[in-house]
């Protein structure tokens, strides 16, 4: 089941299955590229509103850690990423490189984090968002890096 939620970076697609967030999807919002089951709109599953209502909180600056059933499926290394990215607090970022030193990797292993992490189904809950290049620049974001700066400036304005 899926709903769509409005938020400032755009309508917001949210997926469930089984009672578990699988994906937040950034519009447009097309077909289904990894296959996994959307299944057919539906604006009252619990853990949509939910979800629905923690986004509209973190988007208000009054929430900073997601508190929701999830299931984004992936590879045992890109679960391990993405627990890794839970673990960025509010407000602040981390490099590729150090995402891997905590995943007990080298700092060369910024490459594969970063595809884990470009492959991250949950943004925002998820917050690869918050992950940044070596030299302190925005770096790639499934959702464009536009968003990604909204994100950053809503975290980090928030904060004063």
């Amino acid at each position: 089941m899926w709903t769509v939620t409005d938020s400032p970076v755009g309508p917001l697609r949210l997926v469930e299955h089984h009672g578990a967030l699988t994906h937040v999807e950034f519009a447009p919002h097309g077909p289904a590229a990894d296959g996994r089951p959307r299944g057919t709109e539906d604006d009252q599953v619990p853990v949509l509103v939910e979800a629905a209502a923690q986004l509209a909180a973190y988007f208000a600056g009054d929430l900073k850690d997601f508190d929701l059933p999830l299931d984004p499926g992936g590879t045992p290394f890109q679960q391990r990423v993405w627990e890794a990215l839970r673990g960025i607090g509010w407000g602040e970022t981390a490099t590729y490189g150090a995402v891997a030193v905590r995943l007990g990797m080298t700092p060369a292993a910024s490459r594969a984090v970063g595809l884990a992490n470009g492959r991250n189904p949950i943004p925002i809950v998820v917050p690869c968002h918050r992950v940044i290049g070596a030299n302190g620049t925005l770096t790639g974001y499934a959702g464009g890096l536009e968003r990604k700066q909204v994100l950053l400036d809503l975290e980090t304005h928030a904060l004063f």
